[in-house]
């Protein structure tokens, strides 16, 4: 199966680097109902991590944000890609990009352990209007309809 890219948009806050800190955080989301696609957090120095969200519905984030009160930095714009995992699976789409002198900033991808991956990759804000048509980006369909992800807005108890 061919890979397929979707744009994503995502949300950054910067919190205390201390030990609960993404956890409480997490906690929020999940009992916001906010279901996620990724959830990156790094340090940005000896005091703060940068914990980066990538919401299955930006809506239901910023529903969220304004009733806790979160300082959410965004929507800002990236590309996720899915597809079978094979040698060189990632070389098309960024031959494409260097082809066209677009440079990703940055990039993370995983597998499975079937046979298939996730890749997150981000290019500069100026470069993503042109990357959607490098990479062949529908915006005209509806983002989730086909997107593997088997996750409903509501939770049960066990899972909050």
């Amino acid at each position: 199966m061919p890979a397929r890219i979707f744009s994503v948009d995502y949300y950054y806050t910067t919190v205390a680097n201390q030990p609960g800190q993404g956890c409480a955080f997490l906690k929020a989301l999940a009992a916001g109902e906010v279901n996620l696609l990724a959830f990156n957090a790094f340090p940005v120095s000896p005091e703060h991590t940068q914990l980066v969200i990538y919401p299955q519905n930006s809506t239901w984030l910023g529903e969220l944000a304004r009733r806790q009160g979160l300082h959410l930095q965004g929507p800002h714009h990236a590309f996720l890609v899915q597809g079978d995992d094979e040698l060189g699976a990632l070389l098309s789409i960024h031959q494409k990009l260097c082809d066209a002198d677009i440079n990703v900033t940055s990039s993370t991808g995983l597998t499975d352990g079937r046979g298939r991956y996730r890749y997150i990759l981000h290019v500069e804000p100026e470069a993503y209007d042109r990357s959607l048509e490098v990479l062949g980006v529908d915006q005209g369909l509806q983002r989730w309809v086909d997107f593997e992800l088997k996750h409903h807005r509501r939770f049960s108890k066990a899972q909050a």
